[in-house]
């Protein structure tokens, strides 16, 4: 069976979107009705989802987003990608713009179409324990 190469789709969405700092490209990249379900919560529709993407670029400054591995299943209309986002504090998650360093992981399921387009995110990342750094608040084991 062959399959089709969802890893560079996703690879460039990331390229596109994320590390060019672009949310306009989502309007290539991603079908008209995508969803992200981010921490639970579903982000619905292209217009959307740009507008969720500009608020995180403004939240983190000096914003850089690596790969740090990525593999597809068998039929490649599932793409699974842990990430790492760096940067400083711009007032991430409604805490004060401090400019204190910023270290998040998460991982994506994305569900690619047969024609390349994105129609499903599901991300979890390790926003809770971003957002107690930020607080000073210490880990606990």
């Amino acid at each position: 069976m062959a399959t089709r190469n969802s890893v560079e789709v996703v690879n460039n969405f990331w390229r596109q979107v994320w590390q060019s700092k672009n949310p306009e490209a989502v309007d290539r990249l991603v079908a008209e009705d995508f969803v992200i379900t981010t921490g639970g919560v579903e982000v619905r529709s292209r217009e959307t989802f740009k507008k969720w993407i500009a608020a995180f670029l403004a939240s983190i400054d000096d914003f850089r987003f690596d790969v740090v591995e990525i593999f597809q299943n068998e039929t490649g209309d599932r793409v699974v990608s842990r990430w790492m986002v760096t940067g400083r504090n711009n007032g991430f998650m409604g805490s004060p713009a401090c400019g204190s360093p910023i270290t998040m992981t998460g991982t994506a399921v994305m569900h690619v179409r047969e024609d390349g387009l994105l129609q499903h995110n599901w991300v979890e990342r390790n926003a809770l324990e971003v957002h107690r750094n930020l607080a000073g608040v210490e880990h606990v084991a």
